[in-house]
C-alpha cells in the first residue's frame, strides 16, 4: 500500500503519517484506530489478546499502552479502553522539561480537557495560549492544530480526556 493509499484509505494526512513514521508526532488512538482499519487490523491486536468480558478486570502498570515521544520529551500512558478510540479517550501525560505534545487538527468538533497534577503547562489552541499551574483544568478545541508544553524547570503531569464530535 503507497502512503497516499493508505491516506486516502484511512482519512489521515500524508503529512501527518510522514510525521509519524519519522517519529516526529504520536498518532492519538483515533489515528491509530483509522490506520488499523485501513489496514485490516484490529486496533486492539496491537496491545492485548482478546477475552470474554469479566464483571471486574484489573490492568497492571505493565498492560497499559505507552506511547513515547523521545525527541519531544514526553510519555503518553493510555488509560481508556481500546473499544472506546475514537469516541472518549483518556491519558496521563508526563512533559520533562521543555518537552511538548504538538497535535495536529483532529476530527471536527473534538475537544480537550487537560488537569495539571503537577508543574506548569502551556496550552495553544486555536490562536491562543494559556497557561496552567498544578490542580488547573483547561478544556479546548481539538479540531485545528494545538499543543501542550511544559513550562516549567521540572516535570510535568497531566490527566488529558479527548471526546470526539
Amino acid at each position: 500500500m503507497t502512503l497516499d493509499d493508505l491516506s486516502r484509505a484511512a482519512g489521515v494526512s500524508k503529512s501527518m503519517l510522514s510525521e509519524i513514521e519519522r517519529d516526529k508526532a504520536n498518532p492519538t488512538i483515533a489515528v491509530a484506530w483509522r490506520l488499523t482499519n485501513a489496514l485490516g487490523v484490529k486496533l486492539d491486536s496491537l496491545f492485548a489478546a482478546s477475552k470474554a468480558p469479566e464483571a471486574i478486570t484489573v490492568a497492571g502498570p505493565h498492560d497499559i499502552p505507552t506511547l513515547h515521544g523521545h525527541d519531544a520529551g514526553y510519555q503518553l500512558r493510555v488509560w481508556g479502553p481500546i473499544e472506546l478510540a475514537g469516541h472518549f479517550e483518556w491519558y496521563e501525560l508526563t512533559l520533562k522539561p521543555g518537552g511538548a505534545l504538538v497535535s495536529g487538527a483532529h476530527e471536527p468538533g473534538t475537544r480537550e480537557h487537560l488537569t495539571v497534577l503537577q508543574g506548569t503547562i502551556d496550552i495553544e489552541a486555536a490562536g491562543t495560549a494559556q497557561r496552567l499551574k498544578s490542580a488547573d483544568t483547561a478544556r479546548y478545541i481539538a479540531d485545528q492544530p494545538h499543543a501542550i508544553r511544559n513550562a516549567g524547570k521540572g516535570e510535568a503531569r497531566a490527566l488529558l480526556v479527548v471526546i470526539h464530535g
